[in-house]
Formats: C-alpha cells, sequence, structure tokens
C-alpha cells in the first residue's frame, strides 16, 4: 500500500508536532482565559442574573420570537428561491455569445455586487417613494436581498459552467445540439448538481441578510428581539438567545448540505441480494495413463 502524503505542504517532523501541540494547548488555555474573564465581567456587572434571563422562558416572548423567525424564514426562502433564478439567468446571460445579452448582464452583476446591500435597501425604502412607488415592507426587504445574492449565484453559476470541460460543447454540437440545448440538456444538469452546497449557502445568506428588516420596520426575528430587549431591559440576554437561534438553523443548513455533497453508495437490488453467487465449477478429473 502507497501511503497518501499531503499535496499542499510537507508532513511536520518531531519538532514541528510539538511545537504544533504546544502551541494548540497555548491558544486553548487563551481562549478558555478570554471566555472565563469575560463570564466574571459580566457577573461583575450582574449580567448573569435569573431576573434578566428570565423573560426568555417566558411563553409569550417565545411566541413573539417564533414569529420573528417565521417571518424572517418567509423573506430567507423567498429570496433564495428568486435569487436562484434570477443568478441563473444573468449568469447564462453573461456567457451568451451576443454582446447585447452579455454587456447588460455584466453591468447588472458587476453593479449590484458593488453596492452595499444596506444601501440597496434605502434605496427602495427612500428612493422609490419619491418616485410614486411605495412597496410592503416584505418586498423593500426581499428586492435588494435577491438582486445583492442573485449577482453574487450568477458568478457561481458562470464559473461551474467555464469548469465543465469543453469536450461536452464540443459533442453536443457534434450530435447537432444548438448552444441553448446543451446548456439545457447537458451543462445546467451538472453545474446545478455541481453547485448543491453553494444552493444552500444561498439560503443561508438571504437568512443573514433578512435581518436588515430593521431598517425598514419588517417584523423578522432580530427586529422582534429588539422589541422584547426593549420591554424587558435585558438586550444582552435577548441578543445572545435569538445568536442562538440564528446558529441552530444555519448549522442545520450547513449539515443538510453536506448530506447533499456526500456522495451516495451504490445500492444493491433485492433480486440480486437474494440470488446465490454461482459456484465455482469443478475441474475434470484427471485420469492416469
Amino acid at each position: 500500500m502507497t501511503s497518501r502524503t499531503p499535496a499542499l505542504f510537507d508532513e511536520l517532523g518531531p519538532r514541528g508536532q510539538k511545537r504544533l501541540r504546544i502551541a494548540t494547548i497555548v491558544a486553548v488555555v487563551a481562549l478558555i482565559g478570554i471566555v472565563a474573564g469575560a463570564i466574571a465581567q459580566l457577573a461583575h456587572v450582574q449580567q448573569l442574573t435569573a431576573r434578566l434571563w428570565e423573560p426568555l422562558i417566558e411563553w409569550s416572548n417565545i411566541r413573539y420570537l417564533l414569529q420573528g423567525l417565521l417571518t424572517t424564514l418567509e423573506v430567507g426562502l423567498t429570496g433564495a428561491a428568486i435569487s436562484l433564478v434570477f443568478g441563473t439567468l444573468i449568469g447564462l446571460g453573461r456567457l451568451s455569445t451576443h454582446k447585447w445579452l452579455s454587456l447588460p448582464s455584466t453591468g447588472v452583476i458587476e453593479l449590484f455586487r458593488a453596492i452595499p446591500l444596506i444601501l440597496l435597501v434605502y434605496f427602495f425604502l427612500i428612493g422609490l417613494p419619491m418616485f410614486g412607488w411605495n412597496l410592503p415592507p416584505f418586498w423593500v426587504l426581499t428586492i435588494p436581498i435577491v438582486l445583492h445574492a442573485g449577482s453574487v449565484f450568477a458568478e457561481i453559476v458562470r464559473a461551474g459552467v467555464n469548469s465543465l470541460d469543453r469536450g461536452q460543447f464540443d459533442a453536443a454540437a457534434a450530435i447537432g445540439l444548438r448552444r441553448g440545448q446543451t446548456m439545457k440538456l447537458i451543462v445546467l444538469p451538472q453545474v446545478f448538481r455541481s453547485l448543491r452546497p453553494a444552493l444552500v449557502t444561498q439560503v443561508i445568506r438571504t437568512l443573514k441578510e433578512s435581518s436588515l428588516g430593521y431598517v425598514v420596520g419588517y417584523p423578522e426575528l432580530l427586529r422582534d428581539g429588539q422589541v422584547i430587549g426593549e420591554y424587558n431591559a435585558n438586550f444582552l440576554q435577548t441578543y445572545a438567545f435569538t445568536a442562538v437561534i440564528y446558529i441552530v438553523i444555519n448549522f442545520g443548513l450547513s449539515r443538510f448540505a453536506e448530506l447533499l455533497d456526500r456522495p451516495k453508495k451504490p445500492r444493491r437490488s433485492s433480486a440480486a441480494a437474494a440470488e446465490p453467487e454461482p459456484e465455482p465449477a469443478a475441474e475434470p478429473a484427471r485420469t492416469l495413463v
């Protein structure tokens, strides 16, 4: 058997491994010290008292936060679905051989990638009403997320298409498929299969970006947490509890992405499993002459 060797760096020798262990121990001890110091400081300023944490176990506050989580999921899932379609279209538009399509698509991608998301939100919140367009808070928040996240996903799609072997395009042209048919039947199925983790990452991205709902007054999770913190005068505790909810949701989606990316094991059919293996043929008896 051949041993695997790292591709990017050589294996550490005994001295290097010893230094790595020492550095790891020092880093862990420093981290524990920082956490312990933070807890001690919070206890000193009386931020760990039960009075500040008890409101977070009351059903009325939990129900209020769950309503905010529901609206956050609505914005996140809606924004993710639309941004995937939008990003795919303008990503393919940028790959087009027609200048009238590739140049505007490139301009849209670069424009919305360059503008910070919060500026887009302010434009839809303040700028559009100047032209007489008054959108509901849901769309004032969702549309900027779609434009920003979709432009990022467009580059992911473009990179996925360019990473495919060019021989597939030549083979498709050899059997008479047009470019559009090649994209639809051959290229895009492979790209989306390889981009499944990126699709889940897009959902996580939109969920986190929905926290800008406080700008437009949309009652999402962080906004509702702010309201509870103001009402109970426990901002730190409420924001910590809200952060835990975000971590749980995003960790679950990340695990789901890992499961999608995990290669599937081939299954044996029941008939094949029940069929006994053939016995080796017996050698013919030798006779002595």
